[in-house]
């Protein structure tokens, strides 16, 4: 059902045709860039989207996934069915080790845990949909290597800003698996969706030269006139979250990860793998420990 999508497809050719008056979703990060191009799309498909974000415009609800408070706030404060939540506010290799108010890893904390207690907190209500769809926002760098069970707040062994942003994703990910485990049964599906390569704010803590190295900015450390030929525009890489998110898909798409709106090759992962999904960020057994080590957080 997906053949005619690709890396070029944007989110609105993902739509086109497909009704979504009366559902209720809510998108986090949903203010600027992938998040943004999502509650867009999902919107000029007749959905009503709720932004999630730290600093809303007009009405919308205020969420700061970085602190628990905030997030019971914004789950007490839900009335009636969700039809679909899109995990996708996030932040990426903050140069310095920081926590949460928890006392978790920032990008642990806000990338994942924030979501688990979203996603659980709203159970009820995404039950009461009787078909809701949950996208978790994942990155390609998951591949690089698995969850560290034995030191996930990085308290131990020096901070890496890229391990713990590697670290998060591959949560993300096995937080769409314990999601697809636990509420089948519930009419709740949940996949992962890989944006690819895509020039947002998220990228705001990089230095000049990883950027250079990225191709987005030139020798002079100035935005680049054109991006590689990889990146994708808001628009093609939030076609993956919305195919996943409300477009019409077999019962069996469920604890899967999709990249360029087709499911990723399964490859071992390693740290000079560049592309496919690892078997570490789809196990069952790690998706098990993960929900424990969350639930306990709570």
């Amino acid at each position: 059902m997906t053949d005619q999508f690709n890396a070029k497809t944007t989110a609105d050719e993902v739509l086109k045709g497909i009704d979504l008056a009366g559902r209720r979703y809510i998108v986090t990060g949903g203010a600027s860039g992938i998040g943004l191009a999502t509650a867009e799309a999902l919107t000029r498909a007749g959905a009503d989207v709720t932004v999630a974000t730290r600093r809303p415009a007009g009405d919308q609800k205020a969420l700061d996934l970085s602190d628990l408070d905030s997030v019971r706030a914004f789950v007490d404060g839900w009335d009636g069915p969700v039809h679909g939540i899109v995990a996708n506010g996030g932040v990426m290799a903050i140069p310095e080790r920081q926590t949460a108010k928890n006392g978790w890893e920032l990008q642990l904390a806000t990338n994942f845990l924030g979501h688990f207690a979203l996603i659980t907190g709203l159970h009820d209500n995404l039950r009461a949909a009787r078909g809701a769809r949950v996208v978790v926002v994942s990155s390609g760098i998951q591949v690089k290597g698995p969850f560290d069970f034995d030191d996930p707040q990085f308290e131990r062994h020096p901070y890496d800003p890229w391990e713990a942003y590697r670290n998060s994703k591959v949560a993300g990910s096995l937080l769409a698996v314990g999601i697809a485990r636990r509420w089948a049964g519930d009419g709740i599906v949940a996949n992962t969706a890989d944006p690819g390569y895509v020039a947002t704010n998220i990228q705001r803590h990089l230095d000049e030269d990883t950027l250079r190295g990225f191709g987005m900015v030139d020798a002079d450390g100035k935005p680049a006139d054109v991006l590689p030929e990889f990146f994708s525009t808001a628009e093609e890489a939030a076609a993956t979250t919305v195919l996943l998110a409300a477009h019409p898909l077999p019962a069996e798409v469920n604890g899967r990860y999709y990249i360029y709106c087709q499911e990723a090759e399964h490859v071992p992962g390693g740290p000079d793998a560049t592309s496919g999904v690892a078997g570490w960020s789809l196990d069952p057994a790690a998706a098990d420990r993960l929900w424990a080590l969350a639930e306990s957080a709570l």
